[in-house]
């Protein structure tokens, strides 16, 4: 005789039960971070958070709104988090309050608060430091390799002023901005020594974020639609050109384990509020978020797009959820 268990409502996940099992799968990438470059990005961590948290109850208590319940449900914790790990270790602090400022005051309650930010927060904020400090946001600290002694170095916990400028020798531009400058110069792929045998700092903690995104869709946090149709976007698209010209465009592994793909793909393009709730939308969503990517990051301005290809999204949310409604077949 087979036993089977009888059907019920299983519990709700609670929205600071979903924000704490993102934060579970961020840790291994952050872990590696601190490894490679120090803990600069822990001290950002703890003051962009504490900042985030700070905003979060002052606009709470300005719009009437209970402030216990909105701050423990971690959804400021998670938008500040984002933002820290998307842009430079060594950014001065002052940049980051800014950009938290606009992704918690003007991007997230300016709009009514969470669920109804029609844009991602961290995306908004980001944006606004790429456009406002393009040296300091391209400018990223490099790395000889893993140091377990980086865990007992505090010297670099908080940087009030840009590193850059006094180590001009520790920070590079990243290897997409690299290979679009001297692309643009004039210089083929085949002679830029690109090679992906070896992984590289950044490339490591990409692959992190991939096995942490698997983690949440194991704890079904969120569903494969949106991560895979991004995914495979970026690779056909930025794989046609390559197949176009392989002097031009580099291949499609490349742009997998480079910028934020892995990231937005499992972390931030999976925002339910400013992402559409239909199986049939997310996919969409998705693959025109890796398109706009692609062009942006093979003719564009800015090495990496996928900010602006998420900001642009969520703009047409709205149109792609009326289209992929599914069809009512009656009602009661």
């Amino acid at each position: 005789m087979v036993m089977i268990d009888s059907p019920a409502i299983k519990e709700r996940s609670t929205v600071s039960t979903v924000m704490f099992t993102v934060i579970l799968g961020l840790l291994p990438a952050l872990f590696l971070q601190i490894g490679f470059f120090g803990y600069q990005i822990l001290g950002n961590l703890f003051v962009g958070i504490g900042f985030a948290l700070f905003l979060e109850a002052v606009c709470l208590k300005l719009r009437n709104y209970p402030i216990r319940p909105f701050i423990l449900d971690g959804s400021a914790f998670v938008t500040a988090w984002l933002l820290i790990i998307s842009v430079p270790a060594n950014i001065p602090i002052w940049t980051l309050l800014i950009g938290i400022f606009f992704s918690i005051v003007v991007a997230k309650h300016a709009y009514g608060g969470i669920g109804s930010n029609p844009f991602n927060p961290a995306m908004i904020g980001y944006a606004v430091l790429l456009i406002s400090f393009p040296k300091i946001m391209t400018n990223w600290p490099i790395s000889d390799g893993f140091d377990i002694r980086n865990f007992i170095q505090f010297s670099q916990f908080i940087s009030i002023e840009n590193i850059n400028e006094a180590y001009d020798a520790i920070v590079s531009a990243t290897p997409l901005d690299q290979i679009k400058t001297s692309l643009f110069l004039g210089k083929e792929v085949n002679a830029l020594g690109i090679s992906l045998s070896t992984l590289s700092s950044y490339q490591m903690i990409a692959i992190l974020y991939f096995l942490g995104g698997l983690f949440l869709v194991y704890k079904k946090v969120i569903t494969w639609h949106l991560p895979l149709s991004l995914i495979l976007s970026i690779y056909i698209f930025s794989g046609l050109l390559h197949l176009y010209d392989q002097n031009t465009y580099m291949s499609p592994l490349f742009h997998l384990l480079n910028g934020a793909t892995f990231l937005a793909a499992f972390f931030i393009i999976t925002d339910p509020v400013s992402s559409p709730t239909t199986l049939k939308g997310k996919i969409i969503f998705g693959i025109l978020i890796g398109l706009i990517t692609v062009i942006i990051r093979n003719y564009g301005g800015y090495p990496d797009g996928i900010a602006f290809a998420v900001i642009f999204m969520n703009i047409c949310v709205p149109l792609i959820e009326k289209f992929t409604q599914p069809k009512v077949f009656g009602y009661e």
